[in-house]
């Protein structure tokens, strides 16, 4: 296992439950950088042989495979570290999107030391839908625009994205209510995330 893996902070929780909304918030803050999954499957160029894989996948509500996924993600992150976008020793990184199964847990171990996880919870299902629709709408997000992929994403997350959760050291995991507004929701978060920046800091400096 490397021993020069990134620090980081997995967002985690059901789709539409606001994973991306905060990630963006805190990737303005100073200290924290935030890469979606799900944005480095849409940077893809739609006619690459990687864009059409991703899209034969995600157009149905299913998983990309791990292989494809961990392969694009590093490839990304390496970018970004290359072009000082993403700096590690100054900014601790938001994950959202990924993993989103215990196999892709076990891989990333490689590359990433999880220092907390933030799971936004929300226990109505419909809301969530029509949060997901009217994203879709806004943003223009193909794979998003069917009730019935939304809903086929749900039972995906159920069987394999949430049993991630115990992979994970139980004290590592925050849960935090996703309803409310932005700024509300935004407030509980900083509350977990803020303790583990300052521990990264602290030992970078050491």
């Amino acid at each position: 296992m490397s021993t020069d893996r990134f620090h980081s902070v997995l967002l985690f929780g059901a789709p539409g439950v606001g994973k991306g909304t905060q990630g963006r918030i805190l990737g303005e803050i100073p200290g924290f950088y935030h890469l979606s999954c799900g944005d480095v499957f849409r940077s893809l160029d739609i006619n690459s042989p990687e864009g059409r894989e991703v899209c034969r996948f995600t157009s149905k509500g299913m998983l990309v495979p791990d292989e494809i996924t961990i392969r694009i993600w590093k490839r990304h992150l390496d970018g970004l570290c290359m072009l000082s976008n993403f700096k590690p020793h100054e900014d601790l990184l938001i994950l959202d999107g990924i993993p989103r199964n215990r196999v892709q847990a076990e891989i990333l171990q490689e590359y990433i030391d999880v220092v907390r996880i933030v799971h936004l919870k929300s226990v109505d299902l419909e809301a969530m839908i029509h949060r997901i629709r009217r994203r879709a709408i806004r943003e223009n997000r193909v794979d998003d625009a069917h009730e019935d992929i939304i809903r086929k994403r749900f039972v995906v997350y159920e069987a394999e994205t949430r049993p991630v959760l115990e992979f994970y050291s139980p004290k590592l995991v925050a849960e935090v209510d996703a309803i409310g507004s932005p700024a509300e929701v935004l407030l509980k978060v900083l509350q977990c995330v803020v303790p583990a920046q300052n521990r990264h800091f602290r030992k970078e400096e050491d």
